[in-house]
């Protein structure tokens, strides 16, 4: 795309006319169409800088690299600012998308690592405290004490190993080391059965391996001699033959159930329990506003709420959704721009739009009844896209896609849809976005996270949907919806 655009030179020479042409993923400019020849003035990679839209100026659009670069751009209206953030917007996605494919691939990695190291240190407490009951025997002697406490801390090394290679952060969800006292019940366990240990996982048998082989002969002993008692056990299945087996051997079951039921309940309730998602920890959201008794919606909140909703936008993709959050984060500042203006008089959304009402400048552009139009259809938007994955919709790309028929499409031009069908094959896996929905890493492993997801959402769309349409009724009322075509 090329054209001109009007640039801030200086104090002294103001805004000027130049000549900008955007090719390759780079804006150049010139002084004007005929000097082109002579070469460019500057230019700025579209793919490193952050495009900005001013809150007040419907014209202006800002080109920075923090530190490095600064364009000052105005359009000579708002129709041709929206066709060069269109452009721009269409540039950087379409440069992020030649690395997507590589970057999918890096993030299934590391997600396939981060998934196996969450398995591993469940097997490693796990057998951190078997080994601890092992430890507790008072039979073992102290040579069996001292070859448990040196595996213990052999293990705890290696787990810390594992952690400086891959993340501090994976490190908070199942920290290594010995369980404490309080957490297990004290009790004798005298030999473990192989097929407890088994049953965990194979990395557990060659960890196992690295015992003396002096107490790999004595553990195999005893394992003979348990299984032939407990096969002896199953083929008599009497009295008589339970009395003649040794003391211990008749209490090792039992215990080895006990400990196996103590496990299985204890993983059950961790993975039962109510996670936390995006939703709940929500800093502001729209189930926590209260509207007066004439369904008044509190600006401040709502605008709060609107802010806390827009990370949804980065977690689609914060690159290609760039053009559609800067456009709903620039309408609602907009709209608090007016609240600030006078904040007693402006305590809700009404008492704004009642007063351009009748001040008759509700419809002039940048107003902040116009503001609050656009954003409400982007919450629209963004309120059917949640509604079709609350309703067990796993394709993201034909959820957005419907969402966006629905609400959006029928208000922009052949040059923004564009933009949004390109946006829209670029949207993640319904795995990935799932998981960008967690609160506390490794949750989306656990099978209440989705229930999780549903039940927040099942809060937190009623609440937006209800405020949207007293919205709706307000702009039927006095007349103020509009079908321009951007």
């Amino acid at each position: 795309m090329e054209g001109t655009l009007y640039k801030w030179t200086n104090y002294i020479s103001g805004w000027q006319p130049r000549w900008f042409v955007l090719d390759g993923g780079t804006l150049s400019y010139y002084d004007s169409q005929e000097d082109a020849w002579k070469g460019c003035k500057g230019s700025i990679k579209i793919s490193v800088c952050e495009i900005q839209v001013h809150s007040s100026d419907s014209t202006r659009v800002d080109l920075t690299i923090p530190g490095e670069q600064y364009f000052y751009l105005r359009a000579i209206n708002a129709a041709e600012r929206q066709k060069w953030l269109v452009a721009l917007g269409t540039a950087k996605a379409c440069l992020t998308d030649n690395r997507t494919k590589r970057e999918k691939e890096l993030q299934e990695n590391t997600e396939a690592l981060k998934t196996k190291m969450s398995e591993l240190r469940l097997y490693c407490d796990l057998l951190l405290q078997q080994v601890n009951r092992i430890k507790e025997n008072d039979e073992l002697g102290d040579t069996a004490e001292s070859t448990c406490t040196t595996f213990l801390r052999t293990l705890e090394e290696c787990m810390q190993i594992a952690n400086r290679t891959f993340s501090t952060d994976m490190a908070t969800q199942s920290p290594p080391g010995s369980p404490t006292d309080a957490a297990l019940k004290p009790q004798k366990v005298h030999v473990l059965s192989p097929p407890l240990c088994q049953s965990y996982n194979p990395i557990i048998s060659s960890i196992s391996s690295m015992g003396s082989e002096e107490d790999d002969t004595k553990e195999t002993e005893k394992e003979q001699k348990h299984k032939g008692d407990q096969i002896q056990e199953h083929d008599n299945n009497n009295q008589e033959v339970n009395a003649v087996q040794p003391q211990h051997q008749q209490e090792a079951l039992p215990d080895q159930e006990e400990a196996q039921q103590e496990v299985d309940s204890s993983t059950e309730q961790e993975d039962t329990g109510q996670v936390e998602t995006f939703f709940s920890t929500m800093s502001h959201r729209f189930s926590d506003i209260r509207l007066d008794d004439d369904n008044g919606i509190p600006t401040q909140e709502f605008l709060d709420s609107c802010y806390a909703i827009v990370p949804v936008l980065d977690k689609l993709g914060s690159t290609v959704f760039a053009p559609v959050k800067m456009d709903f984060v620039g309408n609602i500042k907009k709209i608090h721009q007016k609240l600030m203006s006078d904040p007693d008089s402006f305590p809700t959304l009404q008492s704004i739009v009642l007063h351009e009402v009748h001040r008759r400048v509700a419809k002039v552009r940048n107003s902040a009844t116009e503001a609050l139009l656009w954003l409400r259809r982007g919450l629209k938007f963004l309120k059917e896209f949640l509604s079709e994955v609350n309703a067990g919709e796993q394709d993201i790309q034909g959820a957005l896609n419907n969402a966006y028929g629905k609400t959006l499409r029928q208000y922009h031009g052949w040059v923004v849809r564009g933009v949004f069908a390109l946006a829209l094959r670029a949207a993640p896996s319904y795995q990935n976005f799932s998981a960008a929905l967690v609160s506390n890493e490794g949750d989306e492993l656990k099978s209440s996270f989705i229930s999780g997801v549903h039940r927040d959402l099942g809060v937190y769309l009623p609440a937006m949907e209800k405020q949207l349409a007293v919205l709706d009724a307000l702009y039927d009322e006095y007349n103020l919806e509009s079908d321009e075509v951007v």
